[in-house]
């Protein structure tokens, strides 16, 4: 009698954290691993970890397929992780497997090691409970009312100094009691420190940290904590987002109006957006917090999508600071001078009368702009459309764009001539050495992303500012995110038009905002605060809303400009950009791609047209844009038109969803 013949092994379908469109099938080995397991397995001459993402789709014959080396002992990528990552790249048209990357954060940090011990910090909710005012009262528990409800979005809508802080960390609590995962995202490394010490205070632990100025060993001992579930509350930046929660309960994106929550390389995504998609997804609540927030998320609230939760009044005694424009035109100022006589009176009597002051201008270094006074020419970044920045500090030119660097040449490139070179403009370094120049006794220090030795560095400015060792604080809009200077009286603003010119759709929108963030850093504690604004355009919309603290208005004006020109929220975007070292064919690429689009009364196709920096680390760089209604699935059309185009021959196709840069 014959026996009978063994069951073929199943296969199963692993994806690899690297930019591949589809999971690959492998024979499992000893043992069925389950879906979401963690994996070694052979790829390409080589061993790599990857994730089982299904069973085998049954397009190789079994004999060609590779074994599972092993399973390793993790907890499997929940259901709604790999839900999530599939949903991300299919919405912006990238590899599967390059998603699946961010998850891991790296191949390093999933392998334990043996010296690797992690005590997770215990949180308690009821640590310490602060006071909190009636309305404050009233939208935490709002909030904490959320969570464990399900779905939802919620925008923590306060104005500066109102505490919203406070507010959502009572959410936290809940999720926290409920033996849940509480995610807070961060636009900015930079505010990590700041927020830190509070959130210890509140609940008698640190947050897990989650962001690139970690160590890789810290990196790795976090992650496993946060795959595991023993870590339940994180901070982070977008990235966290990705991360393999078992039970996340609350996401909250604090400054969600900030555009650095949007990746402009590798996947390309926005993290606000994505957070509301991945709560959608769990079936959990997400909120929102600003004092300013985007346009895109009024617009949810007024459609009836988001829920709104309001702050009207500052904590405590503190009210909102006089803010008054200073007109550029009626004053005659030096070509060394940058700071108007309204604005220095003002400096000088808060520096007699021991309080504190703060000057910011959007712009790092000394001057954004070298040119010769003999022939004109200008120094330009020799790999983008880009003028070098001088830093005085270091005695060098910078691009802030390719980070490219080089001593200012003793002669000129174009005529030969020595000493013409001339600064132009004001840096925040220019700024800094006309207060040491009228100021002398003044007690100042500069807060710029490159001056700074990351969250730590930021942390003891504020601290030193706090302490009362400084008497004013020169910087960019870093110093807007989220800080609190108790002794801060006034805030002046050197260049307020900075930001509003470049064709940028959305130059108003982030002008507006990042005033009025800045203008909230003045007036925090017991005595008044003021802000003096430096403008050559006092009529401007922008100008006249952030004097009269007309927000609600000015969004209004520039919803209805948006819907005008068929612009984000009315109308959804996609840009196609082209990129590559040969300028024909990057030229004849994005032709191809414009005469190619799909022919719809509904679509506009704009382009194609060299970006605004039409070359950026060496590549030439054209541009096609989209445009069409809310109601159109982009993501499926571009996938449609695309996947007609043979690939590009020594060039790059960088696809963007919704953009929110526009350079």
């Amino acid at each position: 009698m014959t026996a009978p013949s063994a069951t073929p092994p199943l296969t199963i379908r692993v994806l690899l954290p690297a930019p591949l469109a589809e999971a690959y099938d492998y024979l499992p080995g000893d043992a069925m691993p389950a879906a979401g397991s963690y994996v070694e397995v052979p790829f390409g001459g080589r061993q790599m970890i990857g994730v089982v993402w299904g069973p085998g789709g049954g397009h190789v014959p079994r004999e060609k397929l590779k074994s599972v080396i092993r399973t390793l002992d993790l907890p499997p990528l929940p259901d709604v992780a790999r839900h999530f990552i599939d949903w991300v790249a299919h919405y912006t048209l990238t590899p599967t497997g390059a998603v699946l990357k961010m998850a891991f954060g790296s191949a390093k940090l999933i392998e334990p090691k043996k010296k690797d011990v992690f005590t997770c910090p215990v949180f308690d909710p009821a640590h310490h409970q602060p006071d909190l005012t009636q309305s404050q009262r009233d939208a935490a528990q709002t909030l904490a009312g959320k969570i464990g409800g399900g779905y939802s979005t919620t925008l923590l809508d306060g104005v500066t100094g109102s505490g919203k802080t406070e507010v959502f960390c009572e959410a936290i609590a809940e999720t926290i009691r409920r033996g849940q995962q509480a995610l807070v995202m961060l636009p900015e490394i930079a505010m990590t420190a700041a927020l830190i010490d509070r959130f210890a205070a509140r609940f008698g632990a640190r947050p897990v940290e989650w962001h690139s100025g970690l160590s890789e060993k810290q990196r790795r001992l976090n992650w496993r904590a946060i795959a595991t579930g023993q870590a339940q509350f994180i901070l982070g930046a977008r990235s966290a987002l990705f991360l393999p929660y078992p039970d996340l309960g609350l996401i909250v994106v604090d400054e969600e109006h900030e555009a650095a929550y949007k990746q402009e390389e590798g996947v390309i995504y926005h993290g606000r957006d994505m957070a509301v998609a991945r709560a959608h997804q769990g079936g959990i609540p997400v909120i929102l917090s600003s004092a300013t927030p985007s346009l895109e998320t009024l617009f949810n609230v007024r459609q009836g999508k988001y829920g709104h939760v309001t702050l009207r009044q500052r904590f405590g005694s503190a009210g909102m600071p006089d803010i008054h424009l200073v007109d550029l035109r009626q004053y005659k100022m030096s070509a060394q001078e940058f700071i108007s006589p309204p604005l220095f009176e003002a400096l000088q009597k808060n520096l007699a009368d021991g309080r504190q002051s703060m000057l910011f201008l959007n712009r790092r270094g000394y001057a954004p702009l070298t040119l010769c006074r003999g022939c004109g020419h200008r120094m330009q970044c020799p790999q983008c459309t880009s003028w070098l920045t001088e830093h005085k500090k270091s005695g060098r030119l910078h691009c802030h764009h390719c980070g490219y660097a080089a001593k200012l040449p003793p002669k000129c490139p174009a005529c030969g001539t020595e000493g013409k070179f001339a600064a132009c403009g004001p840096g925040v370094e220019r700024v800094a050495e006309e207060i040491h120049t009228r100021l002398p006794s003044a007690r100042y220090a500069i807060m710029a992303s490159d001056t700074l030795d990351g969250p730590q560095g930021a942390q003891e400015l504020v601290d030193k500012m706090a302490r009362g060792e400084l008497d004013l604080l020169i910087g960019t809009q870093i110093m807007a995110k989220g800080y609190h200077f108790p002794r801060l009286t006034l805030v002046g603003v050197v260049d307020g038009d900075l930001g509003l010119s470049g064709g940028d759709p959305r130059a108003a929108e982030r002008t507006f905002q990042l005033l009025q963030q800045m203008a909230g850093r003045s007036g925090r504690g017991e005595d008044a605060g003021r802000v003096l604004l430096q403008t050559t355009a006092p009529d401007h919309p922008v100008m006249k809303a952030i004097v009269k603290g007309d927000r609600d208005g000015f969004m209004d004006a520039e919803l209805r400009e948006r819907e005008a020109y068929r612009l984000p929220p009315y109308w959804r975007l996609a840009s196609l950009t082209v990129s590559g070292e040969d300028l024909n064919a990057v030229i004849k690429a994005a032709q191809h791609l414009a005469d190619t689009a799909p022919q719809r009364d509904d679509i506009r196709v704009l382009g194609p047209a060299p970006a605004p920096y039409a070359m950026l680390r060496g590549k030439h760089r054209h541009r096609v844009m989209i445009q069409a209604p809310r109601n159109v699935n982009l993501s499926a059309l571009l996938r449609h038109w695309l996947g007609n185009i043979k690939p590009l021959n020594k060039l790059r196709l960088i696809i963007d969803i919704d953009p929110y840069s526009f350079l």
